[in-house]
């Protein structure tokens, strides 16, 4: 038995040994790195080269469970009040309904393509609904793709917050087919959802409550402060789930809350959870691997991959749409947010369930499920940087690489030291002056440590230590970091730049182009402001006359601090537009236009014989058009307001030659016969043809 548990203990250290290693590969080669974990536990699995037996579904949920929990947590942790603030309702839409529409469409494609019972189509659609927290989290975070905030920030907290809804529907579903449906299954799943979602909502916001309050009063040992966080954490999903309520809500609500508190020692927390996360992700996706028997795959293979890709440009893309069109993202905003929808391990471990419940399409709808995920890893991990790129919407970083440490102060939650190594081509090494509010407290220099008044001005190379509050921590970054990939490209950031309370009217001036008397007064700031929708971010652009004005520099309010001016537009390369995913304001804009037309074509058909064959008579000898309505000399129409509004008193007497010209109130005021009214009408419709009548 202890034998057995040794080579347990030497199989799970080698795996993660490999698993860590095998990284480097997928860093070469640009491959998803969690894509190559879980080919490491397929490799290693029955069918592999590791040959290890390993069917136990039940332990695979367990361990799957517990990583999940904990990639939930730290993913609210790490998600900042502000993020929640700029993607909040379109996140829980998309993490609801979304996911709820995914559900129905992947449903129904199932039912056609694996040929089983309705519920159990239903089920897999529910099971591949949710995008991957641990996936996405790792493509955006460390995969170095710097997005518009709006976007990021919508990714980041769909990804955490539509697992909850994934996991209520799977469970829901298996619950139904082992009792043989019911009698109004909308209403039993109603009634699940509200117990499952308001529970863990609840559970959430006093869990992470507690957690902060325990930590802040009871002096613990700095080491155990990052441990007992990860095992109250768990506490909180486990009691959860057992009083009925969604746990994995729970945690990350909890994260949410507890990361954006004033928490003693979170510095140490959040390393602590980034390698608890590592370690999550890795056990999971090998486990979850070694799971799988690629033997069996074969007779799935091709409903596999054409539920991949329904997945992948059909259902995916229609509920981001449907979802988000009332939220005013671009199109080219929706089209990425559609396409990264990876599926990963909570897909698989999902597909656990129906196995632990002993369904008999359960193996089935796991190798289905396993199918889907690889391609979806395959095709949507590989190509994702690619995608931004061709969409164009790729902002550049604000700043280059940072050499940082966190460090917390004990005792004070408001203050925390950071240590920069600084770069060699830096604001500050190139001699900007420090703020008073950024000045170092101490520097060290060739292994000597120095006060600030002694060390003279900072170099490269120094390490430099400056206690200042959490928020100026962006800030800190430009002045000790190297310089951006791209900051001093002039198509990117134009010719010249001007300060942000520059008015445009002397931009105008001085490069001769015509500024609108309401914008006279107006700076660059205020233009931008108003024409992006108050919505800035580094790199757009807003043409005015014959330049553009750039978004140079902003601060971590989005505020802009720098403008650049592209003195010939033509030199910027024109976004490309997807010709789908368009927002409600442009399906209105076409609605209108489509009413214009429809329109247009209704008084042109009026115009050209509708007025003239409803005339009461039959005889083709009864007059020519002059005939009936009068002579045209007599009254020409030059004016077009006179032509699109006759005159009154032809109106009333069109046979009258001695009628006069000039209007007359009383005449105005006067209605005019029927038989005469349809006279005028048909006089106008003839002197004035292809004209509204």
């Amino acid at each position: 038995m202890i034998e057995s548990m040794n080579l347990v203990i030497l199989i799970a250290s080698i795996l993660v040994v490999v698993a860590v290693f095998t990284s480097l590969v997928s860093f070469r080669v640009g491959a998803p790195l969690l894509l190559v974990f879980l080919f490491v536990g397929l490799g290693a699995g029955e069918d592999g080269i590791g040959g290890i037996m390993f069917d136990n579904a039940p332990l695979a949920y367990f361990i799957g469970s517990i990583a999940l929990a904990l990639i939930l947590f730290d993913s609210g942790f790490e998600t900042q009040l502000r993020t929640l603030k700029i993607a909040a309702a379109p996140s829980l839409v998309l993490a609801t309904i979304g996911v709820m529409i995914t559900t129905f469409v992947i449903g129904g494609v199932t039912w056609l393509v694996l040929d089983v019972p309705w519920l159990v189509a239903l089920l897999f659609g529910a099971i591949v609904s949710s995008t991957d927290a641990a996936a996405v989290f790792f493509l955006l975070r460390v995969g170095g793709i710097n997005l518009r905030d709006r976007t990021r920030s919508t990714l980041e907290v769909e990804s955490g917050s539509n697992d909850p809804m994934a996991v209520f529907l799977t469970i829901s579903l298996v619950e139904l087919i082992i009792l043989g449906g019911g009698d109004n299954i909308a209403v039993e799943l109603l009634q699940r959802f509200i117990l499952q979602i308001g529970l863990g909502t609840v559970f959430g916001v006093a869990g992470g409550y507690a957690l902060v309050q325990m930590i802040n009063r009871v002096k613990l040992e700095p080491g155990l402060v990052p441990i007992i966080t990860m095992a109250c954490a768990l506490a909180l999903f486990g009691a959860t789930s057992i009083l009925g309520g969604s746990g994995f809500l729970a945690v990350y609500v909890a994260g949410l809350f507890a990361g954006n508190s004033k928490m003693h020692m979170s510095v140490g927390v959040r390393r602590f959870q980034h390698v608890t996360t590592w370690l999550a992700q890795i056990a999971m996706f090998v486990t979850l691997g070694l799971l799988a028997t690629p033997s069996e795959f074969g007779a799935v293979i091709v409903p596999g991959v054409i539920l991949a890709l329904v997945l992948v440009f059909v259902a995916r893309p229609v509920a981001v749409w449907l979802c988000l069109m009332f939220f005013n993202f671009s199109r080219n905003d929706t089209a990425f947010i559609s396409w990264v929808g990876l599926r990963g391990a909570v897909s698989i471990l999902l597909a656990i369930v129906p196995m632990v419940e002993g369904i008999p399409e359960g193996q089935l709808l796991f190798n289905t499920a396993f199918i889907v995920v690889i391609t979806s890893l395959l095709l949507q991990g590989w190509t994702i940087r690619r995608v931004a790129k061709w969409l164009g919407i790729i902002v550049p970083p604000r700043h280059g690489p940072v050499d940082r440490i966190d460090l917390e102060l004990p005792g004070n939650a408001n203050q925390e030291i950071v240590v920069y190594r600084v770069h060699e081509a830096s604001a500050v090494a190139t001699g900007q002056r420090i703020p008073r509010w950024a000045r170092p407290s101490l520097i060290l220099r060739d292994g000597a440590s120095l006060r600030p008044h002694s060390a003279g001005h900072i170099q490269a190379g120094d390490q430099v230590y400056i206690i200042t509050p959490p928020r100026h921590v962006e800030l800190l970054d430009q002045l000790f970091a190297g310089p951006a990939e791209g900051a001093n490209d002039i198509d990117l950031f134009g010719d010249f730049s001007f300060p942000p309370d520059t008015h445009i009217a002397d931009i105008g001036r001085l490069y001769g182009f015509a500024v609108d008397e309401d914008d006279a007064e107006l700076t660059v700031a205020d233009i931008l402001k108003r024409d992006l929708s108050g919505d800035v971010e580094l790199g757009d652009r807003v043409p005015y006359g014959t330049v553009e004005l750039i978004v140079r520099r902003t601060d971590d309010e989005h505020g802009v601090i720098e403008v650049g001016l592209a003195v010939e537009q033509q030199k910027t390369k024109p976004k490309r537009r997807i010709p789908i995913f368009q927002s409600r304001a442009e399906l209105l804009e076409i609605w209108k236009d489509w009413q214009k037309r429809k329109r247009a074509e209704k008084n042109a058909a009026l115009t050209a014989g509708t007025p003239i064959t409803a005339l009461p008579t039959d005889d083709p000898d009864s007059g020519s058009d002059d005939e009936l309505a009068g002579d045209p000399s007599e009254n020409p129409v030059t004016d077009p307001d006179q032509e699109a509004n006759p005159d009154p008193d032809h109106a009333s007497s069109p046979s009258d030659p001695s009628a006069p010209d000039d209007k007359s109130t009383d005449a105005a005021k006067t209605p005019a016969p029927t038989a005469a009214k349809d006279d005028a009408d048909t006089s106008s419709t003839t002197k004035a043809p292809g004209k509204k009548a």
